[in-house]
């Protein structure tokens, strides 16, 4: 990770979660990092608890990804005032509860807009921010195990997932467009989809997490993404599936 020390890691979602724990991994890092997210009062909140030296190094933001006058916003105040993105963590997301028969298709909407057009907001900017200044960033998407196979559980009953599962499919088709696109504009940024299996977030349905199934931590997730990150220049991992074993 010695290459990112003093560099800009932007990531999204993180006022708790995933997010929040790729922040603190990435500061103990020494990046400085700037926290995207809604709700800026829990960034504030654990950014009080962090050491004197790493508060001074992250920026909490308030952000709607699902906006692009938001996105650009926040991505407009970290050029002027970090002097640009080196890396994206994409993480931002929802889940809504319901089968895609009946759902309030403005419910429906909201999952895309946020899980597809939210990464393609914050990736156009960054990505237009690493290029001007030819540097050689990184971009990771967050994804999931449902971007790669629809599962049916529980068995019993309706599935619930409904458009959650084909926001995470574009991610993985969008991962590979991405690189293509990243190589055929002559550049040599990488581009990474980390997808986690059921992982204990807030956007997971008590309904999983009481289960009794294996589950992973968000620190089990951000320690694949700090992985991604330290490859040298050469080597670029462009997807990452993580399951919890069943001593998990």
């Amino acid at each position: 990770m010695e290459r990112w020390q003093g560099r800009v890691a932007v990531v999204t979602g993180a006022s708790s979660g995933i997010g929040a724990a790729i922040v603190k991994d990435l500061l103990k890092a020494n990046l400085v990092v700037v926290g995207l997210a809604r709700r800026l009062q829990l960034m504030e909140e654990y950014k009080s608890e962090l050491p004197a030296e790493q508060q001074k190094r992250f920026h909490p933001f308030v952000c709607d990804v699902s906006s692009q006058e938001s996105v650009d916003k926040a991505f407009d105040w970290i050029i002027k005032e970090l002097g640009g993105v080196d890396i994206l963590v994409n993480n931002a997301g929802i889940f809504k509860v319901g089968q895609a028969v009946n759902l309030d298709p403005a419910v429906m909407q909201q999952v895309v807009q946020t899980n597809i057009m939210g990464v393609v907001y914050c990736t156009q900017r960054a990505f237009k921010s690493m290029k001007e200044r030819n540097f050689d960033g990184h971009v990771v998407i967050v994804n999931s195990v449902v971007g790669h196979s629809v599962p049916h559980w529980p068995f019993d009953e309706p599935p619930i997932m409904n458009v959650y599962a084909p926001t995470k499919y574009a991610l993985t088709a969008i991962t590979e467009i991405y690189r293509q696109e990243f190589r055929g504009l002559e550049t040599k940024i990488k581009i990474t989809s980390v997808s986690p299996g059921l992982t204990d977030t807030e956007i997971v349905p008590d309904q999983f997490k009481n289960a009794g199934l294996p589950i992973l931590r968000s620190e089990d997730i951000s320690s694949c993404i700090l992985f991604t990150l330290s490859t040298p220049p050469h080597m670029q991992i462009q997807e990452i599936t993580v399951i919890p074993t069943l001593g998990g």
